[in-house]
């Protein structure tokens, strides 16, 4: 297992990052404990969550729970220093949760209190904004994005209040780091000028859709990590299990996200078959398994942090983290690159 930095922090991540939104839902508190000592074993050093998981479905009956399953894990385990501990405030929009309303400054610390309480814990290696208050272009949003709408005054003045009131967790030792998520190009740009106009903390990471069915990061958002040296967190870098090819033919396992969630979060329409079915015949023609070509290529990235993979069980968990030690040849590179062509975005 690789490390690497997480943007401009001191924190060294495992470029395998376990994602945990399925814990408490589609996995038992015993099974996300065996994923978790099994991960740490072999050289994972990070933990993804957030308040708002799990998601398979999302309730508000089970929210909050994937954190209090990772709380009884490190209680158990100990030795907290040695874990990269990251979780999110959730945005707007879901009722159960501080009534659907925004995240706010007021916010900030009842709702990173409360998730501390719930990890057993003092601090959060990485705190992020799950998604922007002012709406965002991503889960299948690209369609009908118009930033044209927003209150420029409003927005400005709300991201200074939430980086105030973050820039003060910080500071009692809360949090090492922050971080976005589902963000854009411009909303990681204005962080930093105000991070650097008030002495605030630097945006350390953006936590985005990236696979290769969805690489829109490649664009002004690579730039923005080139030059910002902000480090990308991919999620779902096998778009919800689509790139596993388990899905091709109209194929739904009992148990799957497919078979819970309807639709992947609206990545299963018609467009994406042929594409995922010319990545699982090049991963064949090349003697690998179609997943983890999609981890290994995510790897190769020069903006990747860390690729966040979620499984449902030890089989899957262990073909993923394999994908670290998977080094994809100048010929696969082509194969990837030339498909890209035929279907840029396909989710």
């Amino acid at each position: 297992m690789r490390y690497r930095s997480l943007g401009s922090s001191d924190i060294q991540v495992s470029e395998i990052c376990l994602g945990t939104m399925t814990w408490g839902s589609q996995n038992s508190e015993a099974e996300a404990h065996e994923q978790l000592d099994y991960a740490f074993a072999n050289g994972v050093n990070f933990i993804d969550t957030a308040e708002l998981y799990p998601t398979t479905p999302l309730s508000a009956e089970t929210y909050g729970n994937t954190e209090r399953i990772i709380g009884n894990w490190l209680e158990k385990r100990g030795r907290r220093d040695d874990v990269v501990l990251a979780t999110k405030i959730a945005g707007p929009g879901r009722p159960y949760i501080r009534d659907g309303g925004p995240i706010t400054a007021d916010a900030i610390g009842p709702a990173l209190d409360a998730s501390l309480k719930r990890l057993k814990t003092d601090y959060v290696d990485l705190y992020q904004l799950h998604w922007p208050n002012r709406g965002h272009y991503h889960f299948r949003n690209a369609w009908t994005y118009n930033p044209s709408k927003q209150d420029r005054e409003k927005v400005a003045a709300d991201l200074l209040a939430i980086l105030e009131a973050l820039g003060k967790q910080v500071r009692a030792g809360k949090i090492r780091a922050i971080g976005l998520s589902n963000d854009t190009a411009w909303g990681a740009q204005h962080l930093l000028h105000l991070a650097e106009k008030h002495g605030l903390p630097r945006v350390a990471s953006i936590q985005n859709e990236y696979n290769l069915l969805y690489r829109a990061y490649d664009l002004d958002l690579a730039e923005v990590s080139h030059h910002e040296n902000i480090g990308l967190l991919a999620y779902s870098p096998l778009a919800a299990g689509l790139l596993t090819g388990k899905y091709l033919g109209g194929e739904k396992p009992a148990g799957s996200r497919l078979a819970i969630n309807g639709d992947l979060g609206g990545r299963y329409t018609p467009h994406q078959e042929p594409a995922v079915s010319a990545y699982a015949e090049l991963a064949r023609a090349h003697g690998i398994d179609p997943a983890q070509l999609a981890i290994a290529f995510c790897l190769t990235r020069p903006f990747m942090a860390s690729a966040i993979i979620g499984a449902t069980s030890m089989a899957q968990l262990k073909n993923d983290i394999a994908a670290a030690d998977l080094k994809l040849s100048d010929a696969v590179m082509k194969g990837i690159a030339d498909i890209y062509r035929i279907y840029p975005m396909a989710i």
